[in-house]
């Protein structure tokens, strides 16, 4: 498959080594079927700015922190899955609790009464987290939060194309809306949220409403597949890397997949 995009500088010299980052596509079933929490991020960002996107981010080196209290498939298991060492696999899982906290309030933890319902009691720590004022180790420990890992699927790994001056190398997660949390949206990075029916976000994409990154619109392409939020996490995925080609034609650039 091949998309086309606007021609941007691009990188000279040896290519730049991708940063590790994780995303997370939160899902729950609405009225006309599985629907997935997307963010519109503010335009002039540094990286996808003005582009439809997940909740994610990059991977702090806190993230690998061996004391997070931790419940779920253990990092040798998410290390076989995305193909990573244990350590790298561990800070991503925690990267990907973090930013979805930290990006849709929804928090992908427990007490031991159970999943967290009601995250109100720990709003205080959003912006500290997010500033990296506090870490989300030091996080969960004062708030006697135990991550789980359990919540969360591994559904892709995209790979920033060579030749762009940014690059992420980015595992996609996939994880379902706990009962009694709600996603709000309120970062900085987004200038608004919601959730939407994939096919309606390709949609968008397609009538110039919005503007889609390739691997978001094959990853909405992929969820519309399935009827409801539990049809997509029983889903079983083979994960390797896909590292888009860039093809210059003129002012535009064709985006070809490639898996690795």
């Amino acid at each position: 498959m091949t998309f086309e995009v606007p021609l941007r500088a691009q990188q000279d010299g040896p290519p730049v080594t991708p940063k590790d980052a994780a995303t997370v596509m939160l899902l729950h079933d609405g009225a006309g079927g599985l629907e997935v929490f997307l963010q519109h991020r503010v335009a002039g960002m540094p990286f996808a700015g003005g582009m439809t996107v997940f909740p994610g981010g990059g991977v702090d080196r806190r993230d690998a922190d061996a004391s997070i209290s931790w419940a779920g498939p253990p990092p040798s298991q998410w290390a076989e899955w995305f193909g990573c060492d244990e350590s790298l696999a561990r800070a991503l899982v925690c990267a990907a609790v973090r930013e979805t906290f930290e990006e849709s309030g929804v928090l992908l933890a427990a007490t031991d009464a159970g999943i967290v319902k009601d995250t109100a009691p720990y709003g205080y720590a959003r912006q500290a987290l997010v500033s990296r004022e506090l870490s989300l180790a030091a996080f969960l420990a004062e708030a006697g939060l135990t991550l789980r890992a359990d919540l969360l699927r591994p559904w892709a790994n995209w790979i920033t194309p060579v030749p762009e001056p940014r690059r992420y190398d980015t595992r996609f997660f996939v994880a379902t809306l706990p009962d009694g949390q709600d996603a709000d949206g309120k970062t900085t990075e987004a200038d608004s949220s919601g959730w939407q029916r994939p096919d309606d976000a390709i949609a968008d994409a397609q009538q110039g409403r919005r503007t889609l990154m390739p691997p978001t619109w094959m990853t909405l392409s992929e969820l519309g597949e399935y009827a409801t939020a539990e049809d997509a996490l029983s889903a079983e995925r083979k994960i390797r890397p896909i590292i888009p080609t860039l093809v210059r034609e003129g002012d535009k650039v064709r985006v070809v997949m490639e898996s690795q």
